[in-house]
């Protein structure tokens, strides 16, 4: 059924009678899919499941083009970005284009899953704003951490697990905490391979996030275990370019303190829960995705 999702991109693309749309989305990378494949593992083959997943995919397209700019990222999944072929402009109204299609489209599923899917969109701007502010400083609160990553990851998998539910007839909300729980799982595991994956696996350069200023749960974990000296050369490497002995301070600390595995940890007892709460409800089959999550490259 993926294949029909991509049809129905493809269409929804060709819509739009522009030739220069569509010859820059068929240049951008497909990736898995995990969010219409949550989607229609949950409601099944219908013609406004797969009009929804492929909304929801679009909707993540364009969030990914503007993260790219924000981010300076001009690779993405070890090709150049679009931004790096094209310009930030284009990459910008690109994704401009393929959210405002998808709003439009929403309109023709259902005010209740046009709801769900709209609201996550605000919650995935406002995590976006929120992760460029934490940037500018050493961050140690992690509970913002985690309510930034519900806003920016999260809500869109929450809301495509909700959504889905809603076209099925099954209980909206715990789908919605299903979703919510392998969102943030999603997100803690990319932070990990931010630091556990080489250059050429992870598409940019080895600790790349705390270059840029983004303070990640295994950052946090690792200030809380250090010394006083140890917190303060922390402190002192965040946000710059790093040396190679600089990198290797860092990741002989993290195995060191079993920063990585802590952090694994936690992503795998939300993963858990998840899939017991659906197991309770009779979708074993959901297991699969869940895992996919987070048994993944990259």
């Amino acid at each position: 059924m993926l294949s029909a999702v991509e049809r129905k991109i493809e269409q929804f693309v060709n819509d739009l009678e522009d030739k220069e749309v569509t010859g820059l989305y068929a240049g951008l990378p497909r990736g898995k899919r995990l969010r219409a494949k949550l989607i229609l593992k949950i409601a099944g083959p219908g013609l406004s499941v797969v009009k929804t997943a492929a909304i929801v995919e679009m909707i993540h397209a364009a969030s990914l083009l503007h993260d790219d700019v924000i981010d300076d990222a001009y690779t993405r999944r070890n090709k150049p970005s679009l931004n790096a072929l094209y310009g930030n402009k284009t990459a910008i109204m690109l994704g401009d284009v393929l959210y405002s299609k998808g709003f439009f489209e929403l309109n023709n599923i259902s005010p209740e899953v046009a709801k769900i899917i709209s609201n996550a969109v605000v919650q995935l701007s406002l995590g976006e704003l929120k992760d460029v502010s934490l940037s500018k400083a050493f961050n140690l609160d992690k509970e913002v951490y985690l309510g930034m990553i519900y806003q920016k990851t999260a809500s869109l998998i929450e809301a495509s697990a909700g959504a889905a539910a809603v076209l099925a007839g099954k209980p909206k909300q715990a789908y919605m905490t299903y979703g919510r729980n392998l969102g943030l799982a999603f997100q803690m595991i990319d932070d990990l391979l931010d630091i556990t994956s080489d250059s050429a696996t992870l598409g940019k350069p080895a600790l790349h996030d705390f270059v840029e200023g983004k303070t990640t749960l295994p950052y946090i974990y690792l200030y809380e275990a250090l010394d006083k000296a140890g917190q303060d050369r922390l402190r002192a490497l965040h946000a710059k370019i790093l040396a190679e002995e600089e990198q290797a301070w860092i990741m002989q600390q993290m195995e060191k303190h079993q920063i990585l595995l802590k952090c694994f940890a936690q992503a795998k007892e939300l993963i858990d829960e998840a899939v017991e709460l659906m197991n309770e409800n009779g979708e074993e089959a959901l297991s699969d995705i869940a895992q996919e999550m987070i048994e993944r490259n990259f």
